[in-house]
């Protein structure tokens, strides 16, 4: 990471704000976190994501970054060139030009450096171990799937779920609204990633996955459901009674309806805790015997001789 752009590094511009830094860490962190992402260069370039915000996210860090580039450790925290520049021991003052050597680092440009002690110099610019110091780094917030059948996203209420990962596996308490939907995120506050440095830790966000269902097809919060109708029932029309999620609806048949007429239920879909709730479709399907009865055949067969209906010609 030492000869790479920090900027670069998190896709933004050099005058980025602190809001536009952060935002792109945290997208960059979620997608490239060793423990959400297997690839095998995926820890090296989340390190390299979380150098450069460690960086850029402090104000004072990011001057001296942006003034002495690759060199900006070597600067003391606070450091102000045009003050040393114009102090008794600078050159501005006629006083004698001093260099510090950090062990083969360029020249700093002759800034002066009089009376610093190294050793508390260097102290101060790293920790134990000779490890940068760092200010806390914010967890990645992480992503999993939670999956639901209809009536559970219907009625929803409080699950207990386990997620599996490389530390093992966790269980939650999840409160789950009445009426969300497939792709809807549900967000546990300080469950993803731990922070580094004292850090606070990430969100954990839950994608809803609706699970297929025999019965029910959603679009959205609209619910799609077949209603089986014998033909006497399509032909004359009727009130039939059709099994929503939230219990049993009543349907009024128009007379005359074929099959793939579509009759709406208003409301009937899943709800809405903000706004509308979803309709409810039934969709006619005709049914007719699988094996007759004598009078039944009898009876159709009557239908067929009386009957000048083409269904074919009808169109």
């Amino acid at each position: 990471m030492a000869e790479e752009d920090f900027y670069q590094a998190l896709g933004v511009p050099r005058t980025a704000s602190q809001e536009e830094i952060q935002r792109a860490y945290r997208k960059l962190a979620r997608r490239y976190h060793p423990d959400v992402n297997k690839d095998p260069g995926a820890e090296e370039r989340f390190k390299a994501i979380s150098e450069a915000y460690d960086v850029l996210s402090d104000p004072d860090s990011r001057a001296r970054y942006d003034r002495f580039g690759s060199q900006f450790r070597q600067v003391p925290e606070g450091f102000d060139p045009d003050a040393a520049w114009a102090s008794p021991g600078g050159r501005g003052a006629g006083g004698q030009r001093v260099r510090v050597d950090f062990g083969g680092a360029e020249d700093l440009g002759g800034f002066g450096f009089e009376g610093i002690d190294l050793d508390d110099l260097l102290g101060g610019m790293f920790g134990r171990g000779g490890r940068p110091r760092r200010g806390p780094v914010a967890g990645a917030d992480q992503e999993a799937e939670i999956r639901l059948s209809v009536e559970d996203a219907y009625w929803g209420g409080q699950r207990q779920i386990t997620l599996g990962g490389p530390a093992g596996s966790r269980s939650y308490t999840v409160n789950i609204p009445a009426g969300v939907v497939d792709g809807q995120r549900i967000r546990l506050g300080g469950q993803g990633g731990r922070g580094a440095d004292g850090g606070n830790p990430g969100d954990l966000y839950l994608v809803v996955r609706i699970a297929p269902h025999p019965r029910y097809r959603l679009e959205g919060r609209d619910l799609h459901v077949e209603l089986a109708l014998a033909p006497w029932e399509a032909a004359l029309g009727a009130t039939v009674a059709v099994e929503t999620p939230g219990g049993e609806a009543k349907v009024n048949v128009p007379a005359g309806s074929s099959s793939g007429r579509r009759l709406r239920l208003r409301g009937k879909g899943m709800p809405n805790p903000k706004g509308t709730a979803g309709d409810l479709y039934a969709e006619v399907r005709i049914m007719v015997p699988s094996k007759l009865t004598a009078r039944e055949r009898e009876l159709f067969q009557e239908l067929a001789n009386t009957s000048t209906f083409d269904p074919r010609g009808s169109r």
